[in-house]
């Protein structure tokens, strides 16, 4: 996205697999969260601090891996 600047970058553990997470703030003082799990896959959470972004983020990371495991774990029983 255009006008963010990169204010911290940690790594999630989630399972086997460690995710990481970018916290960018925007020019109106907010932040968003992301994770890029594929090239057309990204998780966003946004808020209006750091720490509210990073919290959301971390609370619905395992919620959508978990759900995207699920869904293709039925994609292969079909």
């Amino acid at each position: 996205m255009e006008n963010e600047t990169l204010v911290h970058q940690c790594r999630l553990p989630i399972g086997a697999d460690e995710y990481e997470i970018l916290v960018f703030s925007r020019p109106d003082g907010s932040h968003i969260a992301k994770t890029v799990i594929d090239v057309d896959d990204v998780i966003i959470n946004n808020g209006m601090s750091l720490n509210e972004a990073l919290e959301k983020h971390r609370q619905v990371l395992p919620l959508a891996i978990n759900s995207r495991h699920l869904f293709a774990e039925g994609r292969r029983r079909d």
